[in-house]
Order: structure tokens, then C-alpha cells, then sequence
């Protein structure tokens, strides 16, 4: 996305007037209207000033006669960002409104830091969890650890309170202090720990190490520092490799479920790679002179070692920029699956309170010329919003500097496609569930010296088993739930019909629990391994995740290209 800042216009979020209705109506809509002209030449030279003026004066009416005549009370402040929110859906799924706190966690991932104690919390079976500790600040300097259970923030339990709420409870001002009741597995105390907060730096680059002489490097977003911090990890690869006495073999850049960020952080990553003034992107608002291109400005770190960039479904925005101008460009070889799609350039604005719009305001286009928006779904109702849009095209064919064909519409795909580990049904389940995190922590609670081994102990899947029995936990195949929605079926016909059908139905269901414990009897070996990994994550989270790249398969075929010279060359020149 491109930031651009605008300020106008004043709403007030508590009960008002009648005039006050109309002026507040009328302030909320000029901010949308009036810094778009500025901020980008997305905006028609001759707009119909009348029909917007006519259009925020019946919305004002509309408003005061619902707030001041409708049946029930209203939340007045709830009933307009309801109105916004009315009219921004019709839009794309990427235009928002942020409130307040919506506009600070904008503002923390592009920036990449935050005031707090360094940990990531989640919701498991009804609690809430630590689900990852930072390694140097707070949390981690207290001892607090994955796995503990948060009880209460400030001597207030926790309870039915939003995910949101208890995270910002837990953020604040830097200097400041939280206490935090955390009850660890396997100990009825709840004991309580004063943390004080700091300003917390969390790179997008979540991990780099060196793996049969390849570095790895992986991004899970793209924010005002990532082309730094990847170049420090480049270089931490390559320092590494040095150690070794041996030269760095290449690098594989894994951009897979990173969905995106900075427009420029993308431009940046990109000219890590590629020379010195090579086009990486450019953006088109609504009229046709409004194209903006942007290319490399620096001379790039690596220009010549072998690179891998692996995609999914998952990468999206600023993720596909760069795989678009590394494939188009000819720099390296992308693996994986398709990308996401998303081809539209947000610009944030800033609205009074502390409040935001995320506007679409242009569309990328890639280094040859492609649109990689896949279509969007427009909802269907009576009001035709958005007019005709010029320049859709779908599965054109364009082609990259060594004149390999690559196509337009829906994401990029990959030059060699490879899919990776595909969780079966019952193995989402248990995660949904949340039961091999708990049973790692039971695991370490009972376990405090880590041997080594854990990951190779089938004797795992019997204590495992043991735990789900304990948790009552059950399992009902895709087909049995299919199963319970025709029995739901039959028992509204009523009649004769329903008793003829029970035999048949409970037939079903017998020999349907005998495919799913065949099924979940098929999956033990790949539960072991998830077991293990999680296990081992509980004690050391980069050793876990230096386990679970080395048994990758994409990882792998990337290691396998890149080894081979005559094969990569020939994928980036036939």
C-alpha cells in the first residue's frame, strides 16, 4: 500500500442535535471526498460536485431521522461507522474504515515495533495462551514462556474478554508497567509478574539460516524496515557460509503466507536482487496520465548467486510484486503455488480521532505489464456503484526479459509449481483444537530437561492419544458431519419415511467410524512428527523452525534447482 496523510472534518461520538446530525454527516464525508485530489491523480478532474453535495445532505436527513424517531434507542457513534461501513462494502474487499485501534495496529506493522513486553497470545479451547516470547525483552527476561496460560492483566481475570480487548490491555505506553497473572501447565498457581513495557522491534524477517550451503531467508511481511533487515540476514548467511570455508551456494527467498505491506518496502527487497535502475512496478489510479513507475535505486547485494523465491495462495500484494519482477526480470526461479491475487494499491488517510480510511486508489501493474488482480466478487444489489472498468484482462500473455511467456489475471505462477505439506482433515482439527500446542506444554511441564529425542518417540502417539481421551476430545469425519446434516434432514420429513431411514442411516454410520479411524490410524506417522516439532517449539522455537524447513519438500526442490546450474539456467533461459 502508499501512505499519504490527510486531515478534515470533525465527528462527534456522542448524542447531538438535529444541525449537529446534518454537520457531522456532511464533516465524516468530506474527508473521503476532498484529499483524495492531492494525494493521488486517481481522481476525475471534473467530478460532479451537485450529486455529492445532494447525496451527503440526504444522507444527514436520513441520518437525523433515524437517530432521533427510530423505534428502539441507538449508538449514535455505532450507527454512522455502521453507514461508512455500508458504503465502503460496496467498494472492494481491501477500502476500510479504521477506528482507533484499528489505526494503531496499521501503524505498528508498517513500522514494526510497538510499546509492550515482547510475546504473541491466542485463544486455545477458551483460554488464552502465549503463543510465542521475543526473545530479550520483557516476557522473556521474566521467565514467562510458550505455553503459559495468561489468568488475569492487572488483577482483572481475563474471562469472556475479546482477544483485541486483552492486548491492549497488555500494550501501552513505553516505560510503563502490566502485571500479569500466568498459571503454567501442570500447577494450580496463579502467580503474578510486573513486567515493564518497551518499545519491541519485530523484524519481517522471521528467520534465516543456511542449509546445505543455501541461505534461507523468510519474510512474513513487508514493512518501512524490510529490505534492511533482509540484507543484514543475507549477510548473516553469508557470514555463516565463510565460517564453513565455503562459498554461499545461493539463496531461497520464501515469501509463502506473507500477504503483503509497503509498496516501497517491496521496490527495496526487489533491488536487493536486480541492477541498479531496473523497473520493478508502477501504479495506475483512474485517469490515464496518472501512471507512477518505480524502479531500483541501489546497486543490488547479491547480483549474480542463484535465487529461489517460493509463493502460495497465501502471498499476496507486495509479496507477488517482487516474485513478478524477479520472474519477469529473469533473476531467479519461483517455486510453489499460485499466488493470492491482488493487484489494487491502498493509500491510508488520516481521518479525525484518530481514526483511518484504507482507499483502493490504483491498480499495479508488473515489470512487462501485468495486471495480476484476480476478479473480484461485486456484490449484487440496486445501486450500481462503480462504473465499468477499463484495462481487465485475463490469462494474457506477456514475457520476461529472456522472452519466457508468463500471464496476467489471478496472481503469479510459479516456473516450476510445487505444493506443499497438506494438512489432512484430522490433523486440522486437532490444530483448530488446539491440541498439540497443549500437549507440548503438558509435555514440557512434566518434561523441564530437553532431551533431544522427543521428535523420534513413537511412544508419543500413545500419550498423545491418552491426552485427547482425557480432554474429551472427538473426532467426526467430513462425510459423518454430512452424515448429521441428513439426519437433520430426515427428522424434519416426520412420518413413516423417518423410521425406514434410521437403519440405513445408522449403517452409514457405523461403516463411516471405520474409514475415520482407518484414517486417523493412515496420519500417526505425520502426527508424531507434528507432535515432535511442537514439542521441541516449546523449549527452543528457532530450532523448531530449523526443523521444520529441513523437512520441507518445497524447501527441497529449491535446493535441488538451485544445486543444479544447467537446469536453473535453463528454466531463466530456454
Amino acid at each position: 500500500m502508499i501512505l499519504s496523510a490527510s486531515r478534515s472534518g470533525n465527528l462527534s461520538r456522542g448524542a447531538c442535535s438535529a444541525a449537529a446530525f446534518r454537520a457531522a454527516a456532511v464533516a465524516v464525508f468530506l474527508v473521503f471526498l476532498v484529499p483524495a485530489v492531492p494525494a493521488t491523480a486517481a481522481v476525475s478532474p471534473k467530478p460532479d460536485y451537485f450529486a455529492a453535495a445532494r447525496s451527503i445532505e440526504l444522507l444527514g436527513e436520513v441520518y437525523q431521522e433515524v437517530a432521533g424517531n427510530y423505534v428502539d434507542s441507538l449508538d449514535v457513534s455505532e450507527l454512522m461507522y455502521a453507514a461508512i461501513d455500508g458504503m465502503l462494502a460496496e467498494l472492494d474487499p481491501y477500502t476500510s474504515f479504521l477506528d482507533e485501534a484499528q489505526s494503531e495496529e496499521l501503524d505498528e506493522l508498517t513500522a514494526g515495533k510497538y510499546a509492550g513486553i515482547g510475546v504473541t497470545i491466542g485463544f486455545l479451547s477458551g483460554e488464552v495462551y502465549i503463543l510465542s516470547v521475543i526473545e530479550g525483552f520483557a516476557a522473556s527476561q521474566a521467565g514467562l514462556r510458550v505455553g503459559d496460560r495468561i489468568h488475569a492483566v492487572e488483577g482483572v481475570p481475563v474471562g469472556n474478554r475479546s482477544l483485541d480487548e486483552i492486548r491492549t490491555r497488555i500494550k501501552g505506553a513505553s516505560g510503563t508497567t502490566v502485571r500479569l497473572g500466568i498459571q503454567r501447565d501442570g500447577s494450580s498457581t496463579i502467580r503474578d509478574y510486573t513486567l515493564r513495557r518497551e518499545e519491541v522491534r519485530v523484524s519481517t524477517v522471521t528467520y534465516a539460516g543456511l542449509f546445505d550451503g543455501f541461505g534461507y531467508v523468510e519474510m512474513n511481511s513487508f514493512g518501512q524496515h524490510s529490505a534492511d533487515e533482509l540484507a543484514a540476514a543475507i549477510k548473516t548467511v553469508q557470514s555463516e557460509a565463510a565460517a564453513g570455508r565455503k562459498p554461499l551456494k545461493g539463496i531461497i527467498l520464501d515469501l509463502r503466507g506473507n500477504p503483503g505491506g509497503l509498496l516501497n518496502a517491496a521496490v527495496d527487497v526487489t533491488g536487493l536482487f536486480v541492477a541498479k535502475g531496473s523497473r520493478v512496478v508502477s501504479t495506475r489510479g483512474r485517469e490515464l496520465d496518472s501512471e507512477e513507475i518505480y524502479i531500483t535505486k541501489n546497486p543490488p547485494l547479491v547480483a549474480a548467486l542463484p535465487l529461489a523465491v517460493l509463493i502460495n495462495g497465501e502471498s499476496a500484494s507486495a509479496s507477488e510484486i517482487v516474485a513478478a519482477a524477479i520472474q519477469e526480470h529473469d533473476r531467479g526461479v519461483i517455486l510453489g503455488e499460485g499466488s493470492f491475487g491482488k493487484g489494487l494499491v491502498q493509500s491510508v488517510f488520516t481521518l479525525p480521532y484518530d481514526h483511518s480510511l484504507k482507499l483502493t486508489t490504483a491498480k499495479y501493474y508488473t515489470p512487462s505489464g501485468r495486471l495480476i488482480q484476480k476478479p473480484l466478487e461485486r456484490k449484487e444489489g440496486n445501486r450500481k456503484v462503480i462504473g465499468e472498468a477499463a484495462g481487465r484482462d485475463s490469462a494474457k500473455a506477456f514475457f520476461t526479459v529472456n522472452r519466457r511467456k508468463v500471464y496476467s489475471g489471478g496472481g503469479i505462477r510459479p516456473d516450476i509449481a510445487v505444493s506443499g505439506p497438506r494438512l489432512s482433515d484430522y490433523e486440522q482439527t486437532l490444530r483448530q483444537k488446539g491440541m498439540f500446542f497443549r500437549f507440548a506444554s503438558r509435555y514440557r511441564s512434566a518434561h523441564p530437561a530437553f532431551s533431544g529425542q522427543e521428535s523420534g518417540l513413537p511412544s508419543l502417539l500413545g500419550e498423545f492419544n491418552a491426552f485427547l481421551e482425557s480432554e474429551k476430545f472427538s473426532y467426526r469425519s467430513q462425510p459423518q458431519r454430512e452424515l448429521d446434516s441428513l439426519r437433520q434432514l430426515v427428522a424434519k420429513e416426520g412420518g413413516g419415511g423417518r423410521n425406514a431411514c434410521a437403519g440405513a442411516l445408522e449403517s452409514l454410520e457405523r461403516d463411516l467410524a471405520v474409514l475415520a479411524r482407518q484414517r486417523v490410524l493412515q496420519d500417526s506417522t505425520r502426527i508424531v512428527s507434528e507432535l515432535g516439532q511442537e514439542i521441541l517449539r516449546h523449549y527452543d522455537e528457532k530450532a523448531a523452525r530449523r526443523a521444520a524447513i529441513s523437512s520441507d519438500p518445497v524447501v527441497a526442490q529449491a535446493i535441488g534447482i538451485l544445486g543444479n546450474t544447467g537446469k536453473y539456467r535453463e528454466l531463466l533461459s530456454p
